[in-house]
C-alpha cells in the first residue's frame, strides 16, 4: 500500500532503478483520462506505453498481440467491461500484470476486479498520489489497493 509521503515504501524503491523499460497497454474509453495517464507515465521514463485501447475487446486483442508487462485497465468499457476483459487477458497474456484504474469506490467491485486477475486497484481520484507507486508495486509482483479502499482484502 502507498503511504502519505508520496515516496514509495522502502520495499518498493527498487523498481525505480530497473534498467529495462516496462511495456504498458493503457485502456480507458475516456480520451482525456488516457491523456492524463500518458503524461504521468511518459514523465517517468521507466515506462513505455506501447498501445492504447478504448473498449474491452480491443484491449484484449492488443494485450494478446503485444504481451505487455502491465495493463492499466478501466472497468467501465464498451463491448465488454474491464473485469471480463481481465479474465480473457489472463489466458491470452499470462505474464501481463493488470492494474485497474477506476472511479468505482465500491469494495465489492474492487474485490471482483482482483478476483478476475487484477494485481492492483487504484481509484482514479487517488492516481496523482498512487499511480506510479501502484505500477511499481504491481510490476514487482505484489498487490496494491488504493488508500480509499483499505477495507478490500488483498488476495
Amino acid at each position: 500500500m502507498g503511504n502519505d509521503t508520496g515516496v514509495p515504501p522502502t520495499s518498493h524503491r527498487a523498481w525505480f532503478s530497473v534498467n529495462r523499460l516496462s511495456r504498458i497497454v493503457l485502456v480507458d474509453d475516456f480520451e482525456p483520462w488516457r491523456s492524463y495517464v500518458r503524461s504521468v507515465v511518459d514523465d517517468h521514463r521507466r515506462f513505455e506505453i506501447v498501445a492504447e485501447a478504448s473498449d474491452g475487446m480491443e484491449a484484449v486483442r492488443r494485450v494478446e498481440e503485444l504481451q505487455p508487462d502491465l495493463v492499466l485497465l478501466d472497468i467501465g468499457l464498451p463491448s465488454i467491461d474491464g473485469i471480463a476483459a481481465a479474465r480473457l487477458m489472463r489466458s491470452g497474456a499470462p505474464g501481463a500484470k493488470i492494474l485497474f484504474l477506476s472511479e468505482n469506490r465500491h469494495s465489492d467491485i474492487a474485490e471482483a476486479a482482483l478476483n478476475a486477475g487484477g494485481h492492483g486497484y487504484v481509484v482514479k481520484s487517488d492516481c496523482a498520489h498512487d499511480l506510479l507507486i501502484a505500477m511499481g508495486t504491481v510490476l514487482q509482483g505484489e498487490k496494491f489497493v488504493s488508500r480509499a479502499l483499505d477495507e478490500v482484502p488483498i488476495l
